[in-house]
């Protein structure tokens, strides 16, 4: 194998992970990830039917839960 051809190619492979490294670097001073970064939809409000609704289910919810407790 021709040494000065595999120093070369250490080399190269080298400066790929330098280049790698500098930007890794980059990201997390710029503050995270780039999956981090990219946020979703965003936060889903409830229109006040559906909260009429789930405020309904909990208040029958934690009333068999009360009554189950009582028949312990």
């Amino acid at each position: 194998m021709d040494l000065l051809r595999l120093i070369k190619e250490l080399r190269e492979e080298k400066d790929r992970i330098d280049t790698a490294i500098a930007v890794l670097e980059t990201v997390i001073a710029q503050g995270g990830s780039p999956a981090s970064q990219k946020r979703g939809r965003g936060r889903t409000w409830m229109s006040e039917a559906e909260k009429a609704e789930v405020s309904q289910r909990m208040k029958k919810y934690w009333r068999l839960r009360k009554r189950q407790k009582k028949e312990q």
